[in-house]
């Protein structure tokens, strides 16, 4: 009897992890960059489940519990569904979300592919005075100001990036990396040839390594490249493999991705959300302005990396049920990898 219904069990914790991670991003966003009271606001004002806070105004309650309300609609939303396409196999829902890990990823590269390009542009027209010369004194010193350049610069360019990751399906970490060493080269190059470095030159490199190093971990996982410390796991037949996997994926990999979020993103003033809210840029002035967007690539490592162990959960419950029957499927590995690759 449970079985039976195991199927229906893996995809509703698989499908209320995934709307999980974007209801939290969803609500970080509206209690800190809009001011909304969130629900541990909320549930704090009533001093339900033991959590202690400030009282809210009556405005602030009510917008509390439409959001509330929503997140737990959309919570229900994703059990209804599950229970709706019953006909939906684990392995087809491990491909979806397969798929979405893959299409964050693809956005993250080109966010920072533009952003770092167009940044660094920027601040060498600025180091050697001529940005004033094509865009105007005013405009010149409001591209001074992080605020400025990353909400009228960086912004859209992520905007834009959103689209081209729909379009361009076929992207490989090899052009970053190549970026990375031909950054580094020029800065060898112009430093002992032509006794010439500036710091924007450096904050490149730290930004495209940063997000290749990060951004890759999903991919990673998939092509079973990270270090894995393997004492009798090798001797296990296939089922037995698919059981410690997702076993790993519930108790180790989703609580880490978990952790990061919560510690990062659970106040005003934690690693991740205070550099994103002031547009925290480095010490030197002439640098690139993109050191809160470096904060961001945390956000893309957890999500993508819970999505994929989420997706790693459903394609090896798949293989534990099938009991042997039949043969091991390439569809998992595939997918991701001609999706970034």
């Amino acid at each position: 009897m449970i079985e039976k219904h195991l199927p229906s069990l893996i995809r509703c914790f698989a499908y209320i992890m995934v709307c999980s991670v974007f209801l939290y991003l969803i609500n970080n966003y509206l209690v800190y960059w809009q001011e909304m009271p969130g629900t541990y606001n909320l549930l704090a004002h009533y001093g339900w489940l033991g959590l202690e806070g400030d009282s809210l105004a009556d405005e602030q309650i009510g917008k509390g519990w439409s959001q509330l309300i929503v997140y737990l609609l959309v919570l229900l939303t994703s059990v209804v569904y599950v229970l709706k396409t019953g006909s939906r196999t684990l392995e087809q829902d491990s491909i979806r979300f397969a798929r979405i890990s893959a299409y964050i990823v693809r956005f993250a590269f080109w966010s920072i592919t533009l952003v770092g390009f167009v940044d660094m542009t920027i601040s060498f027209l600025r180091v050697e005075n001529m940005l004033g010369h094509i865009t105007g004194e005013w405009l010149t010193q409001q591209l001074g100001r992080p605020i400025f350049r990353g909400t009228y610069v960086h912004y859209p360019l992520i905007v834009i990036s959103l689209f081209i990751a729909a379009w361009l399906r076929h992207i490989s970490f090899t052009w970053l990396a190549l970026m990375c060493v031909l950054a580094e080269f020029l800065i060898v190059v112009t430093r002992f040839v032509f006794s010439y470095e500036q710091a924007y030159m450096g904050d490149v490199v730290r930004f495209w390594y940063a997000g290749l190093f990060l951004f890759a971990s999903a991919y990673t996982l998939v092509e079973e490249g990270h270090v894995r410390v393997d004492v009798l796991y090798t001797s296990f037949k296939r089922r037995k493999k698919a059981l410690f996997d997702s076993i790993g994926s519930i108790f180790l990999g989703m609580p880490i991705c978990w952790v990061i979020l919560m510690q990062g993103m659970g106040g005003r003033g934690n690693s991740i959300n205070s550099p994103l809210l002031s547009f925290e840029v480095s010490q030197s002035g002439y640098g690139m302005y993109v050191k809160y967007i470096m904060a961001a690539f945390l956000i893309v490592f957890a999500v993508t990396m819970l999505i994929q162990f989420v997706s790693f959960l459903l394609y090896n419950m798949s293989l534990y049920m099938d009991h042997g029957e039949h043969e091991e499927h390439p569809s998992y590995k595939q997918v991701l990898t001609e999706s970034i690759d």
